[in-house]
């Protein structure tokens, strides 16, 4: 049983011991000891403190981030609807345009029609006018070839202008 428990002598050295180290620890290593947690634990305390204003910041990054890509939307939406505009706008102007110069161009050519059309007619009536000249100059030759018929006609033509 000695061997389990120790002598009187043995625990007293070993308090005394105990006691010269925990004195050492106290007088030299304690103090940088507890200073270099505590500054650890500063440390650690401001690397969560920036990794939490990081995150906040980056929360805030985003979210400008969205209200400038929701910005650029609108915008591109914006110059799309004027961009369809301006082409509606066009392409009216353009039919506008081509209907105008198609109205003139039937208008020039109905009016060179009833040009063509008039000149066609005045030139088939000087026809029927030397037509009917000819004519009438061979029936008159025919028919007032004799003299009586020549007296007759005179005749008659002098009573109707005193009649009227």
């Amino acid at each position: 049983m000695d061997l389990i428990i120790p002598g009187s002598g043995l625990i007293i050295w070993q308090i005394i011991g105990f006691s010269i180290l925990l004195y050492i620890l106290a007088k030299f290593a304690w103090k940088p000891i507890l200073s270099a947690l505590e500054e650890r634990e500063t440390h650690i305390d401001e690397a969560l403190k920036s990794a939490e204003m990081a995150r906040n910041e980056m929360a805030n990054l985003k979210a400008e981030n969205e209200k400038i890509i929701q910005e650029a939307k609108i915008e591109r939406d914006e110059m799309l609807l004027k961009a369809t505009e301006t082409a509606r706008m066009i392409v009216e102007e353009a039919k506008e345009k081509a209907q105008e110069e198609g109205a003139k161009m039937i208008e020039n050519a109905k009016a060179a029609i009833q040009t063509e059309k008039d000149a066609a007619l005045e030139e088939v009536k000087v026809q029927v006018g030397v037509l009917s000249l000819d004519i009438a100059e061979k029936l008159l030759k025919k028919n007032f070839s004799k003299d009586a018929a020549q007296q007759a006609l005179v005749e008659e033509l002098v009573r109707d202008l005193k009649l009227n």
